[in-house]
């Protein structure tokens, strides 16, 4: 019994260095997806990665970048003057004019992190490049 449990305490303890790689490799291959899909997806944002540094968002409507301190300064301005809301057919309130501050607040966050991930493409392509070429060939392959 003791030898079966060290047998497989041995099996699993070799296996684990292999299984952490795949794993490495499968994240890896994950965040480049990612990143190739941000790419695709946030292409117009991309340019102006310079200014998406957490204070700003993409506004995609108008091709701009909008400050976020500056949007929330309009925003109130809309509650006090009480302008219409398209999105709520009714003037703004004070609730609304906080929710859109959260959304793009979120926004903001996200196109930096969009930016990020782009930005990291050939790292990690270059890196799952590395990975590959030290890992092992699969067992039951022989080499030519």
């Amino acid at each position: 019994m003791t030898r079966t449990v060290l047998s497989v305490l041995f099996t699993l303890a070799l296996s684990t260095p292999l299984h952490a790689q795949d794993t490495t490799v499968n994240d890896l291959k994950a965040k480049i997806f990612d990143a190739k899909t941000v790419q695709q997806r946030f292409t117009a944002g991309l340019r102006h990665c310079s200014e998406l540094n957490g204070t700003n968002f993409y506004f995609q409507p108008r091709d701009r970048v909008l400050n976020l301190q500056d949007y929330h300064q309009s925003l109130e301005n809309f509650v006090s003057e009480g302008v219409f809301n398209p999105e709520t057919k009714r003037p703004w309130t004070k609730q609304d004019a906080d929710a859109r501050l959260a959304q793009v607040t979120v926004q903001a966050r996200a196109d930096q992190a969009n930016c990020a991930l782009a930005a990291s493409l050939p790292f990690l392509q270059k890196k799952l490049d590395e990975m590959q070429q030290q890992a092992p060939p699969p067992q039951g392959t022989t080499a030519k």
